[in-house]
């Protein structure tokens, strides 16, 4: 059955407050269909971006002095590899796996906001339709995080495998922990290095190894029966995230909303076999404050017009679009980020109004 969420609002997971409490709250409101839990990077260097998916990970390595991550590859580390692999199969083999990821999940003390959405769904009358989580995705993490000599772990084939594999295990982690308080679970792969995809920076790394990495961790997430996006807030090659697999593309259309129109045939294929856009058309940057709902609307019928003037059916557009901010909150002042909320909160209603949804 082909999921239709006909313009529901979600969001990306980083938030500009201290106060988790509050943060759910914000999220709960301004996306109830859809909530997520909130990434609070203003609580310390435990939830930033990657380091909050490194907890349990062999040699990850916090230098809280100079406020950094690497990992260590000195020496050896065959005992803890073999550990790790031992762990990985006895929850992950799709014959003789028992699904157990708890050694790879995410304490209190590298997400306040996991908890406190959870917390709060257990007292909740009525299932959300969705909730919404989200891992750091590998190419982002393997490509910015380094070793001990400041060379990016992806270039290391051997604990870029371990760290695919410990990702993917984050994901069904969470997947299972949220799978009671919704009736689906949605599954964010957050990979905004991809908009470097193809530059001189990143020349020695291909696209099929990328499409290959998204897969296997789209595939974990398809093991519990959830969905799998992948987030990029800047312009990269589309295409990339359908032929991984991926049930959801979030992109930013506010900045960047023409750019999933040159990829006219893998968009219109994606869409056929019950793929979803999740458009980020509320800008995260403080034009916010230059913006008002007629405005947005505006933002995203420009962006599917560019679709259907590709012959994609704008129905189907329509019936398989989600909408979220172009990108996290958690770099904005925080009034200006509740103000995207709002926004976001009351978008939705309007769309679907006009649609006859």
């Amino acid at each position: 059955m082909t999921i239709q969420p006909a313009f529901m609002g979600t969001a990306i997971g980083s938030v500009p407050f201290s106060d988790p409490d509050w943060a759910v709250s914000i999220a709960l409101e301004s996306v109830p269909d859809a909530p997520f839990w909130p990434q609070l990077p203003r609580l310390g260097l435990n939830e930033q971006m990657e380091i909050q998916y490194s907890e349990g990970i062999p040699r990850a390595t916090i230098d809280p002095e100079k406020g950094r991550m690497y990992f260590d590859t000195s020496g050896d580390y065959s005992e803890q590899f073999g550990e790790f692999y031992e762990q990985y199969m006895l929850a992950m083999d799709p014959d003789d796996g028992n699904g157990d990821c708890s050694a790879m999940a995410i304490s209190e003390d590298y997400s306040k906001g996991i908890y406190a959405l959870e917390k709060r769904l257990q007292t909740m009358d009525k299932k959300p339709r969705f909730v919404k989580v989200q891992t750091t995705g590998p190419c982002s993490f393997a490509l910015t995080l380094v070793d001990e000599n400041k060379r990016a772990i992806y270039y290391n084939e051997e604990f870029r495998d371990v760290i695919i594999k410990a990702l993917s295990m984050k994901c069904r982690w969470q997947i299972q922990k949220f799978a009671p308080y919704a009736d689906k679970v949605i599954c964010f792969i957050d990979e905004p290095i991809l908009s470097a995809f193809g530059s001189s920076t990143y020349v020695s790394v291909k696209r099929q190894d990328v499409v290959e990495h998204l897969h296997e961790v789209i595939e974990s997430v398809h093991a519990e029966n959830a969905l799998a996006g992948i987030h990029c807030c800047g312009n990269t090659e589309w295409s990339i995230c359908i032929d991984a697999g991926v049930d959801i593309v979030n992109f930013d259309a506010y900045e960047y909303g023409e750019t999933i129109a040159m990829y006219p045939d893998a968009v219109k294929s994606h869409l056929e076999k019950g793929g979803m856009l999740a458009w980020g058309v509320v800008p995260t940057s403080p034009e916010i404050r230059d913006h008002t709902p007629d405005s947005m609307v505006e933002q995203l019928e420009k962006g599917m017009g560019n679709l259907a003037a590709k012959g994609i059916d704008k129905e189907l557009l329509a019936k398989q679009a989600f909408i979220t901010p172009s990108c996290g909150t958690g770099s904005m002042e925080p009034a200006d980020a509740e103000a995207v909320f709002s926004m976001l909160a009351g978008l939705p209603g309007i769309l679907k109004e006009k649609y006859g949804f």
